[in-house]
């Protein structure tokens, strides 16, 4: 999953660690923590999020497997508390380091930094792009566009998107009664029907329209 850690040494690999958590673990990766350890996700899914002053959250990224949270690697080397929030979606495998030692590595080894770097560039762009429908997409469009996105990830046989109302307001960053305005539009033009939880799509060209 990490072919740069191929350049450890068996001494370095004995501070390593590998844990399994799930949507029941507790933890404390919050906005504000400090951390302790250099995660890095070798199967499953987290997300990374926002939360406002009043209390509303937008998703910035997922990070999978083969994947580390970018914010956590700027945290970690800037010595400072992390500036996001971790949900975690399925069963997940993580490779931690202390976070001592993963500083002292980005110096030692360049396949570590080019990683780091990599996934920043990744991750820039994303949290670039989430800003930009922000603040010049419709709510219609941003939710037409990751409805598509979420069925293409799916495969295009898949027209049901298990998502409740709630969950896609969180995912765009907006309140639950504007998602649930927009979703009858669609619904009342043919584009998608909707039941509890799920959400068929029924016409893509009604959806981009």
């Amino acid at each position: 999953m990490f072919p740069c850690f191929s350049e450890l040494s068996k001494q370095d690999w004995e501070v390593a660690k590998i844990a399994k958590v799930s949507p029941a673990s507790p933890h404390s990766i919050r906005e504000g923590h400090e951390l302790q350890h250099a995660m890095f996700i070798l199967s499953g899914s987290i997300r990374i999020y926002k939360i406002s002053n009043s209390g509303k959250e937008v998703t910035l990224y997922r990070v999978r497997g083969g994947e580390c949270c970018v914010l956590m690697m700027a945290s970690i080397l800037g010595e400072t508390e992390y500036e996001a929030s971790v949900h975690i979606e399925t069963e997940t495998d993580v490779l931690l380091f202390p976070v001592d030692n993963f500083r002292k590595w980005m110096y030692m080894y360049k396949s570590i930094r080019q990683m780091i770097y990599r996934q920043f560039i990744v991750r820039w762009t994303d949290v670039a792009n989430l800003l930009e429908q922000i603040a010049f997409c419709s709510i219609h469009e941003r939710i037409s566009g990751f409805l598509i996105e979420r069925q293409t990830t799916l495969g295009p046989s898949s027209n049901i998107i298990e998502i409740t109302h709630e969950q896609l307001a969180i995912e765009l960053g907006t309140s639950r009664e504007v998602v649930s305005r927009a979703l009858k539009e669609f619904s009342d033009k043919g584009a998608i029907l909707l039941q509890r939880g799920k959400i068929y799509i029924v016409d893509l060209k009604k959806m981009k329209s």
